[in-house]
Order: structure tokens, then sequence, then C-alpha cells
């Protein structure tokens, strides 16, 4: 006997088969297009999509901390079909009740290099230990200026993000804490001082600003033989500062990211040590989680350290670094 399959069944299952064949829709939202650290971010994103046949959606702030910015390119990605968001928080809180009324959509939602706040506002966390960057720069320099300051009081200016980010705070707590100054623990998001920091400015991870932030430390105190700054775009506006006041040679600079242009910096003496970290490894373990995800239905949870190495052009005793060599073969995360 022949037995027909209803017309409805038939059309269930065709759709069925549709969409199981559809490639995962995954969405990455930078805080900027033009920094060079989210720029290799979209590329390691793009990169492990086209690997894992997902379509890759990706959108960014006009600047650092525009949020609405962000929210405006979920609710596209959502509405596009993404199942997945990776998204560096411009702003940890306020992008907060989008990312909930994404979840609750049944969209998984990882942050990348920087974690909401709370930090379980995400369905996963994949980045840098930022509060180890700032130590292990802070230890660097520690040891730096000691070698050579000849016994000077040290006069430290800080080139921060902006207030109240928690990648800003990390990176200038640890500092801190590897200078051996008074620091915040990891937890806190406000910036701490002491009676050596001279000068507090933000630079928004930005070059220019990080040029006018450090003219105007300059004027506030003259004398600064130490700059901290957020990451390596900071730093090289602070070493064109440095040098349009004929200052350069007597200062050391330190900073985070790693990059290749800012590896290429420690070479060249601009800066004197950076802690690498790696950007496209934090994007091609999103993408893969994503395309799990879709596949499965499994969700990865809790925090993923990515991993951070000091690269610096001078080793000194009793801190643990890499030479530039090694900083060129590992920026970013290329293999």
């Amino acid at each position: 006997m022949l037995l027909k399959t209803p017309v409805a069944l038939i059309a269930a299952l065709a759709t069925g088969a549709a969409m199981a064949a559809d490639p995962p829709v995954i969405g990455l939202i930078t805080k900027t297009e033009t920094n060079p650290f989210f720029v290799k971010m979209k590329e390691g994103a793009l990169q492990a999509a086209e690997a894992k046949g997902a379509r890759l959606l990706s959108g960014a702030g006009k600047a650092d901390g525009d949020n609405a910015g962000q929210v405006t390119a979920m609710e596209n990605m959502i509405a596009a079909g993404a199942k997945t968001i990776l998204i560096t928080p411009s702003d940890s809180k306020a992008i907060v009740p989008s990312i909930k009324k994404a979840r609750a959509q049944g969209v998984l939602v990882i942050a990348l290099d920087s974690p909401t706040e709370p930090m379980e506002a995400t369905d996963a966390l994949f980045a840098t230990d930022n509060y180890k960057a700032g130590v292990l720069i802070g230890e660097y320099a520690k040891a730096a200026y000691a070698a050579q300051s000849g016994g000077k009081p040290v006069k430290i200016a800080t080139l921060d993000l902006f207030p109240g980010h928690p990648v800003g705070a990390q990176r200038h707590n640890g500092f801190l804490k590897g200078f051996g100054l008074a620091a915040p623990d990891a937890k806190s998001n406000e910036l701490g001082s002491s009676a050596e920091v001279v000068c507090m400015a933000d630079s928004y991870g930005d070059q220019a600003k990080g040029q006018t932030a450090m003219e105007n430390c300059l004027q506030k105190n003259p004398d600064i033989n130490l700059v901290y700054t957020i990451n390596e775009p900071a730093a090289a506006g602070a070493f064109k500062a440095l040098q349009r006041a004929g200052k350069d040679k007597g200062v050391l600079i330190v900073s985070v990211d790693g990059g290749c242009q800012g590896v290429k910096d420690v070479a060249a003496g601009a800066i004197a040590a950076t802690s690498q970290q790696y950007p496209l490894r934090m994007a091609a373990m999103g993408v893969e989680a994503g395309v799990q995800y879709a596949k499965t239905g499994a969700k990865p949870s809790g925090y993923t350290d990515t991993g951070v190495t000091l690269i610096a052009a001078k080793a000194l005793p009793g801190v643990a670094s890499k030479d530039t060599q090694v900083g060129m073969d590992l920026c970013w995360g290329k293999k």
C-alpha cells in the first residue's frame, strides 16, 4: 500500500532541511572600526567564519564609549538572523539591557576583550587578563626605572581609557600593583592613585587624544619621567608629545596591546615594553563557539583567558619577558 505524505509535512520537512543548510549567522560588534586592535579582531573573525562555513556580520561604535552605536548594531544583526553576537562593550553597564533582551530571544552573547558589568550579563567572556597585563608592564617599568634613574624620584603620568571602564581600570591598577604602589584589586573599576602619579588623563585609546593628554600632563608637571598608556596608539601620541618637548630620550613609556606596529615601536625604543594580547585568538574562539551553538545548542560559559606576554627590547634581571622578534612572530595572535 502506497502511503501519501501530507503536503504540509513535506513543506515542513523541506523548510527544516533548508534551515539546517543555512550557514550560522554571527555578529561581531567592536568599539571602533579604526583602532588596529579591533581591525585585527574583525580580520580574525572573518577568517574563522570562512573556515567554519559561517556568515559574519560586523559593526562598531563611532568611537570608544559609543553605546548607542553598539545597541543599533546589535538590533540590526538580530533582525538579520544572527544567533550569536560577539561584542567588545564600549560602555560596560549601559549595554547590559540590550544584551539581556538579546539573550531572552535565544541569542548567544559573548564578550571579547572587555567584560560587561556585571560580567555575568553575557554568556561568556574571552579576553586578556588585563590586570595581569598591567602588572607585567608595572614590574618591568619598576626595574627599568631603577636601572636608569640614578635615584631620582619617579614622576608618573597615566594615559588612561576613560572613567569607569573595566579594561581601563584593570590595566591601570595592575600597573600600579606591578610597580609596587598601592592599588585597588582586579575587581575595582575605580582608578587607583598615589603620590608618585603626578598626572592622570583620559586618552580614549586614541593617538591624537593621547598626544593632547601627554602635552597637558607636561604642562602640569614637566618633570614626568615615566608614562603608562592604556594602549599603543595612546603611547604613540605620548611619544610624539615628548619628542616635540625634547623629552623623549629621558622618559620611559610602557603600554599594552603588542600589536605589530607597537612591537616595532618597542624595537625602535619609543616604548620600553608592552603586554601583548591576542585579538585574532579571541575572535576565532568566539566564532567557533557561535558555530557550535548553531549546530548543537551548547553554550560556553564563564571567563576564558586568551593569554598575555611581556615584550621588551631589553631583558632585565628578575622580569620574565620575550624579545621583539618573538613579539613580531606573535603580534595580534598570528600563527
